[in-house]
């Protein structure tokens, strides 16, 4: 395997997916984040479409996180998708299912009326609602074997932490298949190992920033001391 250099947002959800895989399959790469709201022009001439992540592999760029997960499943053990070509064409399904989610949870946090805000919770909570009642669940999402849908939904998942600071908005709640697999999700060391520790501190600035309905909550929250000192909040991140 060539170096192996990935092009990152601190924020970024689909960043976070690679970098599970790639710690998944022990292997040792460079990071680099990049400001997305002052792009640098070497990132714009790696990624033609100016979005995070990129991977580096020796002198060549792959971009897409999609792409990235393929390439890496191509050449990398230990294989993250099932063997079977059906079951790995659902994983597959179930990986755009959450890359939907992401749009939605997009869509949530910059909602800018309370009639909107309450409308993003309730299509999440639909969506929610349909993984709760897949019978194959626990503890990760093919029984026991961790797999790539793992990876892209603790990404889903870790958006929760924080938003559950902010108020209780029956996105999750009385889901305890969901519950426990976010759970065991958070705990495994490639999912926790996959953002900055100040990570949470970045995604309430990141929202504090937004003139929306979580947006006034973040700066509630933040006015009341309860995060620690930053840097600044983060720029706009675009991803894919």
């Amino acid at each position: 395997m060539q170096r192996l250099t990935l092009i990152s947002h601190t924020l970024c959800p689909y960043v976070q997916r690679v970098a599970i895989a790639l710690a998944e399959k022990s292997l040792d790469f460079e990071r680099i984040d990049v400001d997305l709201s002052d792009k640098p022009e070497w990132f714009k001439t790696l990624s033609p479409l100016s979005k995070t992540p990129v991977l580096k592999v020796g002198e060549v760029a792959i971009f897409e996180s999609a792409v990235i997960l393929e390439y890496l499943e191509d050449t990398c053990d230990p294989r993250l998708h099932p063997a079977d070509p059906l079951r790995r064409a659902e994983h597959r399904g179930w990986i755009e299912y959450a890359s939907s989610l992401l749009n939605d949870i997009a869509a949530f946090y910059a909602a800018n009326a309370e009639e909107a805000f309450a409308a993003r919770a309730s299509v999440l909570r639909a969506k929610f609602c349909r993984l709760e009642d897949l019978p194959r669940i626990g503890p990760y999402f093919e029984r026991e074997r961790f797999s790539l849908v793992d990876a892209v939904f603790a990404s889903v998942f870790r958006y929760f932490d924080t938003f559950d600071k902010l108020g209780e908005f029956g996105i999750l709640a009385d889901m305890p298949v969901l519950a426990a697999w976010r759970k065991i999700l958070a705990l495994r060391p490639s999912v926790a190992a996959a953002v900055v520790p100040d990570y949470p501190d970045r995604l309430l600035r990141f929202l504090a920033a937004k003139p929306s309905v979580l947006g006034d909550r973040a700066r509630a929250w933040l006015s009341r001391g309860n995060s620690r000192e930053s840097a600044g909040v983060e720029g706009k991140f675009a991803t894919a």
